[in-house]
């Protein structure tokens, strides 16, 4: 089952890839020097030598000309030793609090896979007798079972996870359908139906991992740079109230398109619930390590919201409110949960912990050094000025004048680069810019932050977009064609309803 978890392309698209690094290798360099010895006019030396070392950035990153993280490590030596800023500020960013809620929130899902807590949570949305009864309510199980795993582990290790039990899923409809107790009911549509529920498995975890922020790297890129350079922070509740209505109407809009609108036929899906509680069975008793596990994974939750109930509670100046909102910052919570990991023990005898640091190192550590030096480049972005000129050029050649129209290309934009590169370098890209641009037309930057950050994760059209695409395509059930067709129907539906949620939220939310 493995080799179904990794990327599939095909010849001519793994050309493509090739030439595309190639091309990125080459012109990056050259677009750097090209601007470096040209003479910009009258800005200052630190902005000129910050857009020669940003557009060798940015084309490496939409290139992949080496590793994303190695091109993020690369933009900040370079700005450090050409002068743009001193080493302490350059680097600091990679300190910075988020990250280390990265690196927590990074070990905690890596135990909820470890100790197989993420498919005990599947099986037991399985275990529901009212969502066995038809292929719909299975599609939409699905779904909301990759949405909700992907709130909390990373989209790609949920989709990895989700696949096998869609796969036994499906396969246990087909044989249902052969042995004749579905067959010549309304014609099922398999091939159809099997391609909507791959999808539903890949575009579901896109999706729900917008509700947290936790979730997914650009949310906490967002958030970042958010309270870096606005001076707003944006606590792990009040992320929540906004982003998790989203979800669900995001939610909503996938499942109508994917199986409302795309009738696929009657089957009688009454013995099915057999496979889940035998899948459920095989997975035995609570083991040590996923109650250890689980009880880690509550502390963080129960610590990251408890600031938020108290202030709403007892109002945001309260004494007892501000000091939880002090104390309990996001990243420590993370690091203090993952480090119980490491202290209980699933056997004494044998000296075992939850955790070892000889897995607890295989994280992401490339994510983590994306989010530094996108951090590091947008903060020195606006120390420079740089940001204020981009997002000036942004507003003459667009033509925006209003914070709407500043939203609306912010998230399509975010969207679009989010089609050819990483969620989290669509991120990095937009963020910082349209914040500048919406502080230099006089409006509140929040909305289009927030669009830019919510559109990064949208990503629907192709493989190459997003892992999750990549897994399910890997599969063999979905074809390029299926996956853009309906990618597209998403990108528009998605840019939709971010821009919706936004206009509805913001008296709500005070931006």
């Amino acid at each position: 089952m493995d080799n179904i978890f990794k990327e599939v392309l095909t010849p001519a698209e793994q050309k493509f890839e090739q030439w595309r690094k190639g091309i990125g290798l080459v012109v990056g360099p050259l677009v750097f020097l090209v601007l470096y010895l040209w003479p910009i006019g009258t800005v200052s030396d630190e902005v000129h030598k910050l857009t020669a070392v940003l557009a060798f950035v940015l084309i490496f990153w939409l290139t992949e000309a080496v590793p994303l993280p190695v091109t993020a490590l690369l933009g900040a030596i370079l700005n450090i030793v050409l002068g743009v800023g001193p080493a302490k500020a350059v680097l600091a960013p990679f300190a910075h609090p988020l990250v280390f809620l990265f690196i927590g929130s990074f070990i905690l899902a890596e135990a909820i896979t470890l100790h197989g807590l993420d498919r005990r949570f599947a099986f037991a949305i399985f275990s529901i007798r009212s969502l066995q009864k038809s292929p719909l309510r299975i599609l939409f199980a699905m779904g909301a079972a990759s949405a909700c795993a992907s709130m909390w582990i990373s989209n790609t290790a949920s989709t990895a996870m989700m696949l096998p039990i869609a796969l036994g899923v499906l396969g246990t409809m087909k044989e249902i359908g052969e042995k004749g107790s579905g067959a010549g009911q309304g014609g099922f549509k398999y091939s159809a139906f099997f391609t909507a529920m791959m999808l539903m498995v890949a575009y579901g975890a896109s999706v729900g991992g917008i509700a947290t922020p936790v979730g997914t790297p650009p949310n906490l890129i967002g958030i970042g740079m958010i309270e870096e350079l606005i001076g707003t922070k944006i606590s792990f509740f009040g992320w929540m109230s906004f982003a998790l209505p989203i979800v669900v109407v995001m939610f909503v809009y996938l499942f109508f398109v994917l199986g409302v609108v795309a009738p696929f036929g009657r089957l009688d899906l009454s013995s099915i619930g057999s496979y889940v509680a035998t899948s459920r069975a095989g997975l035995g008793k609570w083991s040590r390590g996923e109650k250890n596990t689980a009880f880690c994974f509550g502390v963080a939750v129960t610590l990251w919201v408890l600031p938020s109930i108290f202030g709403l509670a007892l109002g945001k100046e309260h004494a007892l409110a501000r000091l939880l909102s002090t104390r309990l910052n996001s990243g420590v919570v993370a690091i203090l949960a993952a480090s119980l990991l490491f202290l209980l023990p699933v056997s004494f005898r044998r000296a075992e912990y939850t955790m070892q640091w000889e897995r607890a190192v295989k994280i992401d550590w490339g994510t983590i050094l994306l989010f530094g030096g996108g951090l590091s480049l947008g903060s020195l972005m606006f120390s420079t000025g740089l940001a204020t000129n981009l997002g000036e050029f942004l507003t003459a050649f667009t033509g925006a004048e209003s914070l709407w129209a500043i939203t609306a290309i912010s998230t399509a934009l975010a969207i679009i680069l989010s089609e050819a590169t990483s969620n989290t370098a669509s991120a990095n890209m937009v963020i910082p810019v349209v914040i500048a641009t919406a502080d230099g037309m006089g409006v509140s930057p929040m909305p289009p932050a927030i669009g830019a950050c919510l559109g990064a994760s949208f990503g629907f059209m192709l493989p190459v977009s997003t892992p999750p695409n990549a897994i399910v395509y890997g599969s063999g059930l979905v074809s390029i064609l299926q996956m853009v067709k309906k990618g597209i129907f998403f990108d528009i539906g998605g840019f939709i309803i971010i821009m919706v949620s936004l206009l509805l939220l913001r008296p709500i939310m005070g931006w």
